[in-house]
């Protein structure tokens, strides 16, 4: 009883740090362009990620990392956080928060998609039901308090926000068919990850730039509290359940929780189709989710 206790105080900080990150994501992009913005937070998730592996005491697992899993994480770094961040943050930079952030919430869908061509699993008549119904939630959340005015959000910031869902389905199934220590090989992953990103900021002359101090603080608090520590927590929480369905589902409330930062501290006004949306979005997932599992 007082291990599922913890679990659920682990899930619970999780979801308060994940449904902040779209305000912080926001506030970051005000003073920052994306490159720099993702490079700082990157690096910090690094620096995170490398204490966390020392205070598991497993540094000895990097030193006996292969060629071949160091080539493994050059792939997923490339993924994750390089083009999945740039794609993301790009969307956020053209949308309001509380429409860019669910929208890439359908991101377990794609999931099942894509395991056709990569592990070779058949589609069921479900998936396609759950693929439409959370499609009009995209629609819903899209229309921005619109819902029978099409057209209102910015088509480029909808297209950037729904398609890095998958990079992240394509990067969660590479992820989970890695059978290395998760810390580890997130640890490299962003290694690889920041790597890319220092060289892009060269190579496109944007080593040196302008900062605002909130900007670069909403940056490292992002790489500590989406990237970094949030995952240990999440982690922490899924090991110490004994029903780990409960506290995965839980996950679902940080998108609602997060329009609550996005109204008080942006003072985006919450559009009535955001919840409605999320609740189709959600709902989809369900009816995906519910008697199937991707076998990986």
């Amino acid at each position: 009883m007082e291990k599922t206790r913890q679990s659920y105080i682990y899930a619970g900080l999780a979801i308060l740090f994940w449904s902040t990150v779209p305000t912080a994501f926001k506030i970051s992009l005000g003073e920052l362009d994306i490159l720099p913005m993702l490079t700082i937070a990157s690096l910090t998730s690094t620096i995170v990620l490398f204490i966390i592996v020392l205070a598991r005491k497993k540094t000895h697992l990097i030193r006996i990392t292969s060629r071949e899993d160091l080539l493994h994480s050059a792939i997923l770094g490339l993924i994750n956080p390089f083009l999945y961040y740039l794609i993301l943050l790009k969307a956020y930079q053209l949308l309001p928060a509380q429409v860019a952030q669910p929208l890439n919430m359908i991101w377990p869908i794609i999931l099942v998609f894509l395991s056709v061509p990569i592990l070779g699993q058949r589609i069921e008549i479900k998936s396609f039901i759950a693929l439409l119904i959370s499609f009009v939630g995209v629609y819903v959340i899209s229309s921005q308090g619109r819902l029978f005015k099409p057209g209102h959000s910015d088509l480029t910031g909808v297209i950037l926000a729904t398609g890095s869902s998958v990079f992240w389905a394509f990067y969660f199934i590479l992820n989970v068919k890695d059978k290395r220590d998760e810390g580890v090989k997130l640890l490299l992953n962003f290694v690889f990850g920041s790597i890319y990103l220092v060289i892009t900021m060269i190579v496109t002359g944007k080593l040196q730039f302008e900062t605002g101090l909130k900007g670069v603080a909403a940056s490292v608090y992002v790489g500590i509290f989406e990237m970094g520590i949030t995952f240990f927590f999440w982690l922490k929480a899924l090991q110490m359940s004994s029903t780990t369905a409960k506290v995965s589902n839980l996950v679902y409330l940080a998108p609602f929780l997060s329009l609550i930062f996005v109204h008080y501290i942006l003072h985006e006004p919450v559009y009535y189709t955001t919840p409605l949306g999320l609740v189709f979005i959600i709902s989809g997932i369900f009816i995906q989710n519910r008697r199937s599992k991707i076998m990986v």
